[in-house]
């Protein structure tokens, strides 16, 4: 005799001998509403979202502008750094970008400081 096929129904692996027929019924119409789509109240599915990265809800802002003035800060060294590699007009675009960066972080510094006075 083939263990994985029994050939009665006490030898059966179903997880029980005796089955409800409650029980049967409705995971035959889960079975049936999950493959034809026709389920009256499904649930609904979580939302995907391809966000990466959050920020935390609970950070005042003075974190948040600290944490900012510090990344426009390695920005600009990133970039400045990169520009001294680079000639001609990709040069003068990269170090345009250093410009930009380093005039966001004034304006973030001075933010801060309006948030938390020296």
């Amino acid at each position: 005799m083939n263990k994985h096929h029994p050939s009665s129904p006490s030898e059966s692996t179903f997880p029980y001998n005796d089955p409800d027929p409650e029980k049967l019924q409705e995971a035959a119409d889960r079975a049936l509403d999950y493959h034809l789509g026709t389920h009256p109240d499904p649930k609904p599915k979580p939302k995907t979202s391809t966000q990466v990265f959050t920020v935390i809800d609970t950070l005042d802002t003075e974190c948040l502008l600290a944490n900012l003035s510090e990344t426009l800060a390695s920005a600009s060294a990133m970039v400045n750094d990169l520009a001294f590699d680079l000639k001609g007009s990709r040069r003068h675009v990269a170090l345009g970008v250093v410009q930009m960066i380093d005039l966001s972080e004034l304006l973030a510094n001075r933010a801060l400081d309006l948030v938390d006075p020296r």
